[in-house]
């Protein structure tokens, strides 16, 4: 029943994509990043309704204020800083864990049972690599291209991933084609959802 699991989250993730439209972009994002503040009122109109809106607004331009000459650090720049090193650590245990995740599709996709372990570390680094080159380009295209670009991709290869998972015992070469479609998929996650 793995296939039905595979696909119950490519439904969801679809509804999201349908939905993501009617939402407006994040108000915090709208006046700290792109400095626009009517488009942060209308957001926060949307979101909270007339009354509530302004007492936000004025918490978010304090914020705006108190963060005004503070820089906004690149990936290295925060690799380097000591005071978030715990965080890091965290962060890659929680990384190194996803080793055991995927087992069922590898077995699945009749991979030799000496390789998996090697396939559920690229797994891991799959999802390091995201999570860099996420946070190095989410202030250049804002979250809600990153969620339309990541759904549309992960639908698109969790389409491709059905198709070789089905096929892979009458082509011997989609069983690696399946591997690879599991990288992109948590690359895809990574970056955008």
């Amino acid at each position: 029943m793995w296939h039905v699991l595979l696909s119950f989250s490519g439904l969801v993730a679809l509804i999201q994509l349908l939905l993501l439209p009617f939402f407006p972009e994040s108000p915090p994002y709208l006046l700290l990043q792109k400095e626009d503040k009517a488009g942060c009122l209308k957001a926060m109109k949307q979101l909270w309704g007339e009354e509530n809106c302004h007492t936000e607004f004025d918490d978010l331009m304090k914020e705006k204020a108190v963060t005004k000459g503070t820089k906004i650090m690149n990936v290295l720049e925060v690799l380097r800083e000591r005071s978030v090193y715990p965080q890091l650590c965290i962060l890659l245990l929680l990384l190194l864990s996803l080793q055991l995740c995927g087992l069922k599709i590898f077995q699945t996709a009749n991979l030799q049972e000496s390789i998996i372990p090697y396939v559920s570390l690229g797994v891991s680094v799959s999802e390091l690599i995201s999570t860099i080159f996420c946070s190095s380009i989410i202030d250049r295209f804002g979250r809600r291209m990153l969620l339309y670009g990541g759904y549309l991709l992960m639908a698109l290869i969790l389409m491709l991933l059905e198709t070789s998972l089905l096929l892979s015992d009458q082509f011997l070469w989609l069983r690696y084609c399946s591997v690879i479609l599991i990288f992109l998929f948590i690359i895809a996650y990574g970056i955008g959802p």
